[in-house]
């Protein structure tokens, strides 16, 4: 076969980017079957389509990533045969497409906790941590499979480049081969500009994420279709939101307004409402899915389902909670702003976005309008996910992190401080606090690489996920929590809300849909006044800021885009959230997916729990419809302008 190893420059060429593209379709098959779970109502029909379709973006991908290579590979110039310019282009090839399938195979593992192809927001999201070399080296080391996946690609990429060379083309003299390489080179890079852009016509638009949906019967098989290297590049540097007009100006807020002016319409439990305003203590559990907790699946596993969290079961049954309750976003990232001011991470994190520096009604800033002192915990290294410079804005007087907690000996050595002395430190520290206070701790043990403290080995149920045994040793830190909170003096006048960031991985197949992959829990516990009950209605993280503005008759008005769980009607209630460029809207038995432009899903979740039906055209959801668009329109113009506190006139 030797005789054939010098070709065409140009074929050659057209050889290694097929090779290329050859492994980004290896990765999406790849993709696919390693989270094949999340895919379940994939016919092969489908499957065809999105593997045909992911053809343009890997196209576009690879050109990208290529287009250097490209340049350098085809310039009419003798000195790109010498051994080398030869080298040097094989390794700038090499490392560009290794990064590129990288990014790729990342994702085998990443879209199980975020359910989307990674973005260029994640540079920004891991801007804040500096333990990023030891995250990355437990992610090597526990998914070592998908680095032994990666590393097998860079083999075959490597002995395929050097397969075959190109060799000078027989045109003498030089200043002709120049001539004619110079033409070469404009067709390629014409060719190059067309397949980035998905297009040749002029009327074309560049093709961007949500044309992915073309290949697809459901929104949540639009990943299969996209490659991760085309998400990052398509969403460098680019605004997210794009102003939107889907009624007048003039008429929007008769339809839906964030702006609220809470009243006593409704009430947790009967007692004393003149007394002083409570206290308020939010604690956000790390990645606790609505799957894991026993008491809010009494019908999960024909009703025997136990559940990881025995002490959350306990206080649920003494508690306001909400069995249909809903994150607004699947990262970390996205929960802070969605809990504490009333503000979803739609389509992007708030935090990492452009507005991120927009005020906002935080519920920190809010009550210390009325007196209140206020403190946010983190156990993470201080400044993690951008938490500290975001709880500032929000209003919080004081951050809490791993340097005020001041004993590594407590540290896990990746993420933050073990839950359990933070939650005693947390505590005890809020007794420093002058009443009325509102603090908020975020957890950070129920957390990849899924560890407990040694002395706790064995000691929690293990499960079929790795994180059932570190939701245990939250839960238990949890429960030693209300131990020491309830010896101190503040405890019963204090309104606890008890909420998750996100979901993670799921489990059972009635957690396997979009809307259930943001399934968390939401309760409200107050000692001796709240009257426990199960809330069947719909909830989300947004409800809470509004729910605790009319609990304490707050006097101010205020902007949230969340419903005050008192106030409004069960029927009233609705989620949004945003999943696979589609907007995810919950409302009444409902699901709606909608891409910007038009309704492409409609769900009934009673009917058709795992949402196998797609019922557009088939049923009226006029009102449903109407109300989302008006959502939407909201709050991407009040993002846009700066419009997300309320501004006294």
């Amino acid at each position: 076969m030797k005789h054939i190893r010098n070709w065409n420059e140009y074929l050659v060429l057209i050889y290694r980017l097929g090779l290329v593209m050859i492994l980004f379709s290896i990765c999406r098959v790849a993709f696919y079957f390693f989270n094949s779970n999340l895919f379940e109502n994939l016919s092969l029909q489908t499957f065809s389509m999105i593997l045909y379709g992911g053809i343009r973006f890997d196209l576009s991908a690879i050109l990208y990533i290529n287009a250097l290579y490209i340049l350098l590979f085809l310039i009419p110039f003798r000195i790109k045969f010498r051994r080398g310019y030869r080298v040097g282009l094989k390794w700038l090839f090499i490392i560009t497409n290794a990064v590129g399938l990288a990014a790729n195979v990342s994702d085998f593992i990443y879209y199980r906790f975020t359910l989307k192809r990674t973005t260029a927001s994640v540079f920004k999201i891991f801007s804040h941590e500096d333990n990023m070399v030891s995250l990355w080296g437990r992610f090597v080391i526990d998914y070592w499979y998908a680095t032994l996946f990666w590393l097998i690609l860079i083999l075959v990429m490597v002995l395929g480049y050097s397969r075959f060379k190109s060799k000078p083309q027989g045109i003498n003299p030089w200043w002709k081969y120049t001539i004619i390489g110079t033409i070469v080179l404009a067709v390629a890079g014409g060719l190059t500009i067309g397949g980035m852009r998905g297009g040749f016509r002029h009327s074309t638009r560049p093709i961007n994420i949500s044309n992915a949906a073309q290949y697809v019967d459901r929104p949540e098989q639009i990943p299969i279709v996209l490659n991760t290297p085309f998400a990052i590049l398509r969403t460098l540097g680019k605004s997210v939101f794009q102003p939107v007009e889907y009624f007048p100006t003039d008429k929007l807020d008769e339809i839906y307004s964030p702006v609220y002016v809470p009243s006593r319409s409704a009430s947790f439990g009967s007692g004393d409402k003149e007394k002083k305003y409570p206290n308020v203590v939010l604690i956000i559990l790390e990645s606790f899915g609505r799957e894991h907790i026993g008491a809010l699946n009494d019908t999960l596993e024909g009703g025997k389902y136990k559940g990881y969290t025995p002490f959350l079961d306990s206080l649920i049954a003494q508690s306001w909670a909400f069995n249909h309750a809903y994150a607004n976003g699947r990262k970390s990232i996205d929960a802070l702003p969605s809990i504490v001011a009333s503000v979803p991470s739609l389509v992007q994190p708030y935090i990492v976005s452009e507005y991120a520096n927009n005020r906002i009604n935080g519920m920190a800033f809010l009550l210390k309008k009325i007196g209140y002192e206020t403190a946010f915990y983190h156990g993470a290294p201080n400044g993690s996910m951008g938490f500290k410079a975001f709880t500032k804005m929000a209003g919080f007087d004081y951050y809490r992190g791993k340097n005020e907690y001041n004993n590594d000996d407590d540290f896990d050595g990746i993420w933050g401080i073990w839950d359990e002395p933070f939650f005693q430190y947390f505590a005890k520290d809020m007794g420093q606090l002058k009443e009325p206070f509102f603090t908020t701790i975020f957890s950070v043990s129920s957390h990849h690489p899924f560890k407990v403290p040694e002395k706790y080995e064995g000691y929690f149920p293990e499960g079929p996920l790795p994180l059932h045994r570190c939701m245990g040793y939250t839960d238990m830190a949890l429960k030693r929590f209300f131990e020491t909170a309830s010896k101190a003096e503040w405890f019963r006048n204090t309104l606890f809300i008890i909420t998750a960031d996100h979901c993670t991985i799921p489990f059972h197949e009635e957690y396997k849909t979009p809307a259930e992959s943001f399934a968390i829990p939401i309760l409200f516990y107050k000692p001796g006044e709240i009257e426990p009950r199960m809330d069947t209605a719909l909830a989300q993280q947004v409800d809470i800021l509004p729910t605790v503005m009319s609990y304490i008759n707050y006097p101010y008005p205020f902007i949230a885009f969340g419903n005050d769980l008192l106030s409004s009607g069960q029927k009233d209630r609705f989620v949004m959230n945003y999943f696979n460029e589609s907007y995810q809207f919950l409302y009444d038995k409902y699901a709606l997916y909608f891409d910007g432009k038009e309704v492409t899903g409609i769900y009934d979740l009673i009917q058709d729990p795992l949402q196998k039906k797609n019922l557009k055209g088939q049923i009226e959801i006029a009102n449903a419809e109407k109300l989302m668009k008006a959502y939407i329109q909201q709050y991407i113009t009040r993002m846009i302008n700066d419009h997300l506190a309320f501004k006294e006139e």
